[in-house]
């Protein structure tokens, strides 16, 4: 079944976006881990994360194709919808100034403090450092692992879009953290998270629609226009909240 461009460059973009937020945060941990415990173990536990999300992921792939298609778009949509409302609503609270930033460069600073604080071991492996790099990257990866499966969930043949835009955000993070030994401080993750929440708002509307047997108007073609429509409606929430911010702070 041919993928229509649509549904294809929309899938990719939002699988990468959404990754690169996630594998930022994971990175911000790993390289804490690493400067402060040793990387041998921040390594391990990483990459034994990466293998078990992968597990995961062909587990549930499988199991999904058994599934008859309108009930993974309604089961998926909903899911989608509900995963990006939440995104998009910490995004316009930090974007109208009602919730602070998030930090990496701080967060950096907290881990390496806290890790600092135990005595790391000289001879075999660190278990403190293999277990908070294992747990930052399973929490952070399962997050990306629903992204991927339930993006590419909705359709046939946006496995491989999505997957792209996954491993593609992977290796950015992972060049960029061993080019810096830093955080990613400069990312502008609000943002990120801001354009996230809408195309996974705009993708859990249009399948939710098709899941309850809804033709919608242009057919695939549709998804560009709910995604405009939810960017602007969020644009009005953000001016919406800071004004009833100021207004809160003046009263």
């Amino acid at each position: 079944m041919p993928i229509d461009w649509a549904h294809a460059g929309a899938t990719l973009l939002a699988a990468f976006l959404a990754s690169l937020v996630e594998c930022v945060e994971a990175l911000t941990v790993v390289l804490a881990v690493g400067v402060t415990r040793g990387w041998r173990s921040a390594v391990t536990g990483s990459a034994l994360a990466v293998l078990v999300l992968l597990l995961i992921v062909a587990l549930l792939g499988s199991a999904l194709t058994r599934v008859p298609l309108g009930d993974i778009q309604l089961l998926v949509g909903a899911l989608l919808l509900l995963f990006g409302m939440r995104w998009l609503r910490k995004a316009i609270l930090r974007a109208a100034g009602v919730l602070a930033l998030h930090d990496e460069a701080a967060i950096y600073t907290r881990q390496t403090q806290a890790l600092q604080g135990s005595v790391v071991a000289t001879q075999g492996w660190d278990r403190l450092a293999f277990t908070t790099a294992f747990k930052i990257c399973m929490l952070e990866g399962l997050e990306v692992v629903f992204i991927v499966i339930a993006i590419s969930a909705g359709r046939p043949g946006l496995w491989l879009p999505a997957s792209a835009g996954a491993v593609a955000a992977l290796l950015v993070v992972i060049v960029l953290g061993a080019v810096v030994h830093r955080p990613l401080a400069r990312v502008p993750e609000n943002t990120l998270k801001f354009v996230v929440g809408v195309l996974l708002c705009a993708f859990g509307t249009f399948w939710v629609g098709e899941g309850m047997g809804d033709a919608w108007p242009g057919g695939d073609v549709a998804i560009l226009a709910l995604i405009p429509a939810y960017l602007v409606a969020a644009m009005f929430a953000v001016r919406g909240c800071r004004r009833a911010a100021i207004h809160g702070a003046s009263a």
